[in-house]
């Protein structure tokens, strides 16, 4: 068993090393003497007066990195809202610690920077704006009647409702004058070229970071509707609804998507095939109640080992995607803890079984892991500790709990953020 949560990691790891921000930036962005090549298409760098950069997201510092290395002394200046403790240091591009995942105050006096830069520019200025995982909450600007002490409020409840990141970030931006493609109106008419590292499931754009410089495809009414499924009290003031595609703002803003979960899943399936399983990739659209989904892989794990189906051992399973979690206890833990503890209690006593799940930000919820690892000796061994593995599930205290075995995933702040990855090893 040993032997195979080793590997589980490696191929975790093999993941997390895809997922590199600087990297990703590089294979989609590069400079041919005083022409930018950005996803097909060329920038004139001589025909630009001054080149910004902005944006937010917790791979934004990496990204920013990578950009300042094709644009060095080009670059006029910038921002990029990043999580604390991100310890990044830039020649150009000033890097703003702030608040995730509840915004603060560093968060918003960033944002309003941001949205100054992108105002004051011209037709004949370049802003590239960097947006990843994270930057929904790392780009507060409260709406007009809207107070960051409310905005805090919603961000909590809905984080705590099991609310998809898709309705998340519906809310977020109908409470928001930067989100939802506002962030471009600002911006217009310069040209504005948004790079974009996705966290979200199916990679929609307008979901990414709430969308704050394209098209949004959601309206103040979803995000009241959404409020009211949640029975979150928010009267929504009178607001003006976000831009929508085919609005003149976008003609002269584009967007390249340089890095998902799909590339760390394909990472994780080539480690996983160089270590000699067989693999399947079952989904990068992973999503539900953490513990549902959870029970689910057990079941595949089960099936693996009384059938061969659908993947025969020495078998490894790939998912991705991002879960949720209703909290109705008191404990601490994030989604992958909690669905590595689920899947821990569903795979009890089965033999050469490990499941994995971690968040490739090196972050899951409001704790120092990234997630953790279970297998069919976990909820025996707690017990020789004298823990219940149900009663730790049903108090939303997985960290606790993987704390005591010694199963948490500890690799620090990662720098990227391509959600979530789910392992099924079955030796």
């Amino acid at each position: 068993m040993a032997a195979l949560r080793r590997q589980a990691l490696r191929i975790f790891r093999a993941a997390l090393r895809a997922s590199d921000p600087v990297e990703a930036v590089l294979r989609h962005v590069y400079r041919e003497g005083e022409i930018l090549i950005a996803g097909g298409r060329r920038y004139q760098l001589k025909s630009f007066r001054n080149v910004y950069v902005i944006g937010a997201g917790k791979a934004g510092a990496r990204m920013a990195e990578a950009v300042e290395r094709l644009l060095g002394a080009r670059i006029t200046g910038g921002l990029v809202n990043v999580k604390h403790n991100t310890g990044a240091r830039l020649r150009r591009i000033e890097i703003n610690e702030c608040g995730h995942p509840v915004p603060d105050r560093r968060g918003v006096a960033g944002a309003k920077r941001i949205a100054q830069i992108a105002s004051e520019a011209g037709p004949h200025d370049l802003i590239v704006c960097l947006i990843s995982g994270g930057a929904s909450a790392l780009l507060p600007l409260p709406a007009p009647g809207i107070t960051l002490a409310k905005k805090q409020k919603i961000t909590r409840r809905l984080l705590e409702c099991g609310a998809t990141i898709h309705e998340i970030n519906c809310v977020r931006k109908h409470v928001s004058a930067i989100k939802g493609g506002q962030l471009a109106r600002m911006a217009y008419p310069s040209t504005l070229l948004t790079l974009i590292l996705s966290d979200v499931i199916g990679d929609n754009l307008d979901a990414i970071g709430s969308g704050p410089t394209v098209p949004d495809r959601t309206t103040i009414a979803d995000a009241r509707a959404i409020c009211t499924k949640y029975r979150i009290g928010l009267e929504l003031p009178e607001l003006d609804e976000t831009p929508k595609l085919g609005h003149r703002i976008f003609s002269k803003s584009h967007y390249v998507l340089v890095g998902s979960n799909g590339l760390a899943v394909d990472a994780a399936a080539i480690e996983s095939r160089r270590l000699g399983f067989n693999t399947l990739v079952l989904t990068t659209f992973l999503e539900g109640e953490a513990r549902d989904a959870a029970r689910m892989h057990a079941a595949i794990a089960k099936e693996i080992r009384a059938s061969g189906r659908p993947v025969k051992p020495p078998a490894c399973v790939i998912t991705g995607g991002e879960t949720t979690v209703t909290v109705r206890g008191r404990g601490l833990g994030g989604r992958n803890q909690e669905f590595a503890l689920a899947a821990a209690i569903a795979i009890a006593e089965a033999r050469d079984t490990v499941i994995l799940s971690a968040g490739t930000d090196g972050v899951d919820g409001p704790t120092g892991a990234a997630g953790a690892v279970a297998d069919g000796t976990t909820v025996a061994r707690a017990e020789a500790l004298g823990l219940s593995a149900a009663a730790f599930l049903a108090n939303n205290d997985s960290y606790h709990f993987f704390d005591a075995l010694g199963d948490l995933i500890k690799t620090g702040p990662t720098g990227t953020n391509v959600a979530d990855i789910q392992l099924i090893l079955v030796g």
